[in-house]
């Protein structure tokens, strides 16, 4: 696949997942980090050099308090999903080489942490990040779902397939799922710092009826549908 020159202002699909298809998330400290990252690294300023005290002691959803200048950010993360060994972005860029800067920040301080961490050495990501720019309006309207939909991996597989037997079981087990942006676009606070919902909650006209919708495009959609929306 071609990569697409970054253009300013445009959407883009970005995808990566460990070296090997091996897990970069082995605990929920895991997960915070990289979602501190997202925040920290989204500015023209370098991040400061602080010591990330997380609040990976506690259920308690949100971020650090941070005394710092407002950031500028260069990119606008509009939708993400994190799984145990890949994770998922819609983002636009916002300054020239927005996305470039972004993405080899979190990728080199995620996997610095990470390999302190675990005493490890090396790569944690598989190569470069596949991109995609969101041209279509096809992809623009059902990527979100496909993206948010991601969890249900873990538990419901068939879901691919679209043979899942308990939607309601399913929505509940999405909304107990912290580690993507659905949360923030169905009305319930989880990592709004780390988002610009407004461009597609106006879009999907409010977080009710994109939780609806979500359900919806679960139920409807079909396999060859999602096939349409892989990078992998």
């Amino acid at each position: 696949m071609e990569r697409p020159t970054l253009v300013t202002n445009e959407i883009y699909h970005i995808y990566n997942r460990g070296v090997d298809k091996r897990n970069v998330f082995l605990d929920n400290d895991d997960y915070l980090r990289f979602v501190h990252d997202i925040f920290e690294f989204n500015d023209i300023a370098p991040a400061p050099n602080l010591a990330y005290h997380l609040r990976n002691k506690s259920k308690e959803v949100g971020l650090p308090n941070i005394h710092r200048a407002p950031r500028k950010l260069i990119v606008e993360v509009l939708v993400f999903c994190l799984m145990p060994n890949h994770f998922h972005f819609i983002m636009r860029q916002k300054k020239e080489g927005g996305i470039t800067k972004f993405m080899r920040k979190i990728g080199t301080g995620y996997t610095n942490y990470f390999n302190q961490k675990y005493k490890r050495a090396g790569a944690l990501f598989q190569g470069k990040y596949k991109l995609v720019r969101i041209e279509k309006d096809s992809h623009f309207i059902h990527l979100p779902y496909y993206i948010h939909l991601n969890p249900l991996d873990l538990k419901f597989l068939e879901w691919r397939e679209g043979e899942i037997k308990n939607y309601k079981e399913t929505i509940k087990f999405l909304e107990n799922y912290r580690w993507s942006s659905f949360l923030d676009y169905i009305g319930k606070k989880n990592f709004p710092s780390i988002i610009s919902r407004e461009f597609l909650l106006k879009f999907f006209d409010g977080p009710a009826n994109y939780k609806k919708e979500t359900l919806s495009w679960l139920k409807e959609r079909d396999s060859e549908e999602i096939k349409e929306l892989l990078l992998e």
